[in-house]
């Protein structure tokens, strides 16, 4: 991460109601957890939150009033270092108890899942457009829902010669896009991105290495190559990571005759050490133990997985390009 990774930082806002001072809430002075889950699929990021002994009449605000909630992480003593690994709408707020003496408010939030579900394209479009012109038309019916442009991979120079309806669910539009041009959809912070199916989201490389967090030895299993780092806001699905050829652990195979065709499966051990991220999980605590980041990846340049197809993840699945 090209700094030290202690004292850890998190900040938490929940948004869309007022506090005293005229601004939205900042929780981060009380203690929470959160566990983020993120892919490179239409599937919305899910954040879980549990806030501990919030003032009683907060709780009833995150009930009625607040709709947006945003995570920033970091290390060291200054908010400038977090970076934002959320921003989404709160789905569910619910008040609880963990013991005698300490409440909590459980949040779950998601990111685009209003604008996935919800958004409505119809519009007609002239012959000689492009699946950008498409992909066009689908942001601006995502607008709406606070959604924007993100990372757009090219999708070629193809000009239709007929003139064409795009009327529907803006969720079918990308899911037809993506099936033609070889790509995949996420929504990411508020922002649409799409990515090659064997290609990646423009970057710098994250070398994971004991010097940087990595936790013990990723390992090779059927869905990629799955590893433990301390936490990386830079993580995200569709960036690179580079982990030593060395580090990884090898699956074992099945000798049996039934077990070659699995054996195929396996993801393969890039030479150059750099993976694609396809999932990514945050696990934090503030003031506990808990400060990870997971992760699953494979080669660069390959297409996704057959581990993670099998397990709903990816093009042709329903989700990657739904």
């Amino acid at each position: 991460m090209g700094q030290p990774q202690y004292i850890r930082r998190a900040k938490l806002t929940l948004e869309g109601g007022q506090d005293v001072n005229g601004s939205s809430l900042d929780v981060s002075p009380l203690r929470f957890r959160f566990d983020l889950k993120q892919a490179t699929t239409s599937t919305p990021h899910v954040l879980n939150v549990r806030i501990n002994n919030l003032r009683r009449n907060n709780m009833q605000r995150a009930l009625d009033e607040y709709k947006k909630v945003t995570l920033s992480v970091g290390y060291g003593l200054e908010t400038q270092q977090l970076q934002t690994i959320f921003m989404g709408e709160i789905l569910q707020a619910r008040i609880g108890r963990e013991n005698i003496t300490d409440t909590y408010l459980h949040i779950l939030a998601t990111c685009g899942e209003r604008a996935r579900n919800f958004g409505f394209v119809n519009q007609t479009l002239a012959a000689g457009h492009t699946h950008r012109d498409r992909v066009d038309v689908a942001l601006k019916a995502l607008k709406q829902y606070g959604i924007n442009p993100g990372r757009i991979a090219d999708l070629g120079n193809v000009k239709f010669p007929r003139s064409f309806v795009a009327f529907g669910p803006v969720k079918q539009l990308l899911r037809d896009i993506c099936e033609a041009t070889g790509t995949s959809w996420h929504m990411h912070l508020d922002k649409l991105n799409i990515v090659k199916n064997n290609g990646s989201l423009e970057g710098n490389i994250i070398v994971l290495n004991s010097d940087t967090g990595l936790i013990g030895l990723p390992e090779q299993t059927i869905a990629g190559i799955e590893g433990r780092c301390l936490m990386n806001p830079a993580i995200a699905p569709g960036t690179l990571v580079q982990i030593n050829e060395e580090s990884i652990q090898r699956a074992a195979f099945n000798p049996a005759y039934t077990g070659q065709a699995n054996a195929d499966f396996f993801p393969k051990i890039a030479a150059d050490g750099v993976y694609r991220i396809e999932v990514a999980e945050h696990i934090g605590d503030i003031r506990g133990p808990d400060w990870y980041t997971e992760f699953v990846g494979i080669r660069n340049g390959d297409p996704i997985s057959a581990g993670l197809v099998a397990r709903g993840i990816g093009p042709g699945t329903g989700q990657g390009a739904q």
